[in-house]
């Protein structure tokens, strides 16, 4: 069959001997197929090169061009600004993005990477809180390139773009300690790698180049929303720390408020550093001190790095750390 010609759904059928419908519930990932007729589809889909979406098709080359983005929750506006950095290079080696996001549930994760690989996307890009070992395992059983994005693997499988942010935490708790002794560590949960083993070592560290002891009532595990940051404020008070570090923007933002309303003034009675620097730090009065770091950066680098992967060319590095530092506004004391 000459390649100039569209394949049409219409070929599929024929050559695989099944009707159109079949081919559509293949190609739309659905699970009313038998196992030996969907393989067979397949085999054919990929034969023929036959590309489901009419964008594709319009490119004469014989690239796919869809690339998964998985996100833990839309209402986050780091993970927005990830994902734009993402577009935007998709954007230019012409790649369509099918943006998914798991609202933080591991098994709405799992469904929502498999119903991408059953759409045939030739790349995924995901972010989570926590690279979980259910997600891990059907990584490791499809061929589809993975780049983790702002989101760190221990185990050092997968190809990921990210900052220190265990330096990070250890540099932010420096500031802190100029001024304070009893700092508080307020945490997403602690089961995530990142939270319970990156940043709350950082703070350990933090804590003991300050020369200050670890105690362990000063660590506080909430969910990453706002109300529970607002709803935390008066347990940190009672607990007598006078300076926080926080894993989250949104629940910076929560805490910082409900120490307002607690009657402690910020930076004067509490000073404040967040971990993100999402648009969020702006929405505040006063503006929220924050680690910085290159959020759209690293959408942008790890989208490149995926572009890598799917034409076969050789990554110089595997993981890639970008560069972070603090940006003291106006919960923290200059």
């Amino acid at each position: 069959m000459n390649h100039d010609d569209t394949i049409t759904i219409y070929d599929v059928a024929r050559e695989a001997g099944v009707s159109m419908a079949t081919v559509s519930r293949v190609v739309n990932g659905n699970k009313n197929v038998k196992e030996n007729t969907r393989q067979r589809v397949l085999e054919v889909i990929e034969r023929l090169d036959y590309r489901p979406n009419a964008v594709a098709r319009g490119l004469a080359s014989k690239k796919t061009t869809t690339v998964g983005v998985v996100i833990p929750t839309l209402a986050n506006s780091y993970f927005s600004v990830l994902a734009k950095g993402i577009d935007d290079i998709a954007a230019m080696y012409k790649y369509n993005i099918v943006l998914a996001s798991s609202d933080e549930d591991e098994d709405k994760e799992v469904e929502v990477v498999n119903s991408l690989f059953s759409k045939q996307v030739d790349g995924i890009i995901f972010m989570s809180y926590h690279l979980t070992d259910k997600m891990r395992s059907e990584f490791s059983r499809s061929r589809t390139p993975v780049v983790l994005a702002g989101t760190v693997d221990l185990e050092h499988q997968l190809p990921n773009v990210n900052i220190d942010y265990k330096q990070a935490v250890h540099d932010a708790v420096a500031v802190l300690a100029k001024r304070h002794k009893k700092i508080a560590f307020v945490s997403g949960p602690l089961i995530n790698d990142i939270n319970g083993k990156v940043r709350l070592a950082g703070y350990k560290e933090g804590l003991k180049d300050s020369k200050i002891n670890y105690t362990e009532g000063l660590v506080f595990e909430v969910k990453y929303t706002y109300e529970d940051g607002y709803n935390l404020a008066k347990r940190l008070v009672k607990s007598g720390a006078t300076a926080a570090y926080v894993t989250e923007d949104e629940l910076a933002a929560g805490v910082l408020n409900g120490l307002f309303a607690e009657g402690v003034s910020v930076p004067e009675d509490f000073e404040l550093i967040t971990s993100n620097d999402s648009p969020v730090v702006n929405y505040t009065r006063p503006n929220l001190s924050s680690i910085s770091q290159p959020i759209y950066d690293l959408g942008a680098v790890s989208m490149r790095m995926l572009t890598k992967i799917m034409n076969k060319e050789e990554l110089e590095e595997k993981e890639i750390i970008l560069n972070h530092g603090i940006k003291e506004r106006g919960t923290t004391e200059k």
